[in-house]
């Protein structure tokens, strides 16, 4: 063991793969090795499933790095990158795991990296537990592109569980120079959207869960749609809610679930857009944790949120440990809306 191996304790915090992730992302940014133990130790199949493994496999292929502890459910592993290489990849989770939380590994360090990228990615695009393929595209990456890179997400194949089978591409074009972000407001509603899809499922499951959201939502029929992929992407059902303002487009996603009626599935996810919209703060939950390495890695910037998740406050520290000269301050701006600012102490270089 070297004086230089970051000790990482994957149990603490929220306990998940978030930790796991955003060490692998930054350790391949830094040029900082790291040891991680217990890992997703609050989770009930504590250890590395496959989307896990993957990502550890995704980041030791962009870096070169030397991996021990690399089998699903292990519950250590060593990570020690080499340069990041830009170029063309495919990874492969081997199961309906998701490929977005693989992507939101990868993605940090090919971001800023000197050349292009091109991802293809294949498993899960739309899982529960893990940002939807819809909500990356829609809500996070335009975002990112404030800061900076510019990412053309794109889906080839749906893949739901249990099945997969999923395809996406991302295209990233990194940035020379990060961008400090500032959102504090969402601006003019601009459109709003209910989007339900089944594939090997009866259509009429798309329609209520369309019929129930707008209505919920108190929008016109109009506003719904329905798609119905080809039988051999399924069984699977996905409800998208979208409402897209001058700022900000928020997402939320609900999942159909054998033994949960198509009502039910469109009233929670209504359930939970109204209660973003009934909040004065622009950045939702999801999004919030999503920016913070971003904004790290810009060492600047703001944004206007409810109060920050478990998820997030873990990612914090994480971050903090790769990163020491950035903070991370959070004011109560009253209202249960709370403003993060980033911001990188004068004089102190980029890690």
């Amino acid at each position: 063991m070297t004086t230089d191996l970051l000790q990482l304790d994957g149990s603490f915090g929220e306990g998940g793969g978030q930790i796991l992730r955003t060490s692998l992302a930054l350790s391949c940014i830094t040029g900082r090795p790291f040891r991680i133990y217990n890992i997703r130790a609050n989770r009930p199949k504590p250890g590395l499933r496959r989307q896990h493994l993957t990502a550890v496999l995704a980041a030791a292929k962009i870096s070169g790095a030397g991996v021990t502890g690399a089998a699903v459910e292990s519950t250590e592993l060593t990570f020690h990158p080499g340069p990041v290489r830009p170029g063309e990849y495919e990874f492969d989770v081997g199961s309906a795991g998701s490929t977005m939380l693989v992507l939101q590994t990868v993605l940090p360090p090919l971001m800023i990296a000197g050349r292009p990228s091109v991802v293809h990615l294949r498993g899960g695009t739309h899982n529960t537990g893990a940002p939807p393929f819809d909500f990356l595209a829609q809500t996070f990456l335009p975002q990112l592109a404030k800061i900076g890179p510019k990412v053309e997400l794109t889906l080839d194949r749906a893949g739901f569980v249990p099945a997969g089978g999923g395809r996406a591409v991302a295209r990233i074009i990194p940035a020379t120079h990060l961008t400090a972000l500032a959102l504090h407001d969402r601006g003019r509603e601009i459109g709003r959207r209910a989007t339900a899809t089944v594939a090997w499922l009866d259509p009429e499951i798309a329609r209520r869960e369309v019929d129930t959201a707008v209505r919920a939502m108190g929008w016109p029929k109009e506003a719904g749609r329905v798609f119905e992929l080809p039988a051999e992407q399924g069984p699977g059902n996905v409800l998208s809610l979208a409402v897209q303002c001058e700022h900000v487009t928020e997402v939320v996603t609900g999942f159909g679930q054998r033994g949960v009626r198509a009502e039910q599935v469109a009233r929670d996810a209504a359930r939970e857009l109204r209660a973003y919209l009934a909040h004065a703060a622009p950045v939702g939950e999801h999004l919030a944790d999503q920016l913070l390495l971003p904004m790290a890695l810009a060492r600047a910037g703001s944004f206007t949120t409810g109060p920050l998740s478990l998820h997030a406050t873990t990612n914090v520290e994480t971050i903090g440990r790769f990163l020491p000269g950035v903070r991370f301050a959070v004011e109560d701006r009253g209202g249960d809306t709370f403003r993060v600012t980033v911001n990188a102490p004068a004089g102190v270089p980029p890690s």
